[in-house]
């Protein structure tokens, strides 16, 4: 029979299982949490954008800048691995950044262990919206990632990105390569695969874990499971000019153009009807007149 354990050793045990925890989940932070890419808000302007060295409408340097790595604003570290060293005295604003990220465009706080880790490991250094094409230096707001695709999004494109993000290219759920029923389906390409053309020849699949796209290698997940739909045309006119245009204005049957009402004269109209009237007077007259007068003559 194995040894009973004792109550330091479980002790041991779990302490390692939760430091392997806290190791694994500095490496899982959600981008929108991540130091570099919080909500700031402009002390001169008083915009909201994302965290910078620099505003970005009014270029003022914030008066409490916060690291881009560990995302501390005040440095009260008296004896430690600080590049340029303060015993006894707390350091806050100027006095303790050291760098600027040309990724990110934030503040790095003078920490050897930031200023040497940071550049490497800063998870907007290609962030550029899927959208606009626009990168960090070219907007104020902030970086998201989409939650189907995981490609980079900004602050303006993220919601309509995402609504429009489980729409295949095709018009129906066949697999590209035959005519079978797409069982997967790879949100990037926007395509879908069945289960023999989903699996490439020669390639090893891991166990429990998606199958990566034949096409992008991106992990594909089953259609089943998503709610995705395809693409649909919308036939008509729908508003747009044509050669039929040109027969209907010929025929009579065009629109009217808002400047034929605006030019039309209604004062011309009041005068033409005022004549009209004043014509069908004077002949009812007159008529009468002949009427009295062939009475007369009888």
């Amino acid at each position: 029979m194995p040894k009973k354990k004792t109550g330091q050793r479980k002790k041991a045990e779990k302490q390692k299982l939760r430091q392997k925890e806290i190791r694994t989940a500095k490496e899982k932070v959600p981008l929108a949490d991540h130091p570099c890419n919080i909500c700031m808000e402009c002390e001169k302007c008083h915009r909201k954008q994302k965290s910078r060295a620099f505003c970005y409408f009014c270029q003022n340097v914030q008066r409490l800048p916060v690291c881009a790595q560990c995302g501390k604003m005040k440095c009260m570290i008296k004896t430690g691995d600080c590049v340029i060293k303060h015993p006894g005295v707390y350091t806050t604003g100027m006095n303790m950044v050291g760098a600027i990220c040309d990724f990110c465009e934030a503040w790095v706080c003078h920490g050897r262990k930031c200023l040497q880790t940071h550049a490497c490991t800063c998870p907007l250094q290609e962030a550029i919206c899927i959208e606009c094409e626009r990168g960090v230096w070219d907007h104020g707001g902030r970086i998201f990632k989409c939650s189907f695709c995981t490609n980079f999004l900004c602050e303006d494109d993220q919601f309509e990105h995402q609504a429009s993000c489980q729409v295949l290219e095709s018009e129906n759920y066949k697999c590209q390569s035959c005519n079978k029923l797409g069982q997967y389906s790879c949100l990037r390409c926007k395509t879908c695969y069945c289960e023999d053309h989903v699996r490439r020849k020669g390639f090893k699949y891991e166990k429990n874990k998606a199958i990566p796209c034949p096409k992008c290698g991106f992990e594909t997940s089953q259609t089943k499971d998503l709610s995705m739909s395809t693409r649909s045309h919308k036939f008509g006119r729908q508003g747009q000019s044509s050669a039929y245009d040109d027969y209907d204005d010929e025929a009579g049957a065009g629109d009217y153009d808002d400047q034929d009402y605006n030019d039309y004269d209604y004062d011309d109209d009041d005068d033409d009807d005022d004549d009209d009237d004043e014509s069908t007077e004077e002949s009812s007259e007159e008529d009468s007149d002949d009427n009295n007068v062939s009475k007369d003559d009888k």
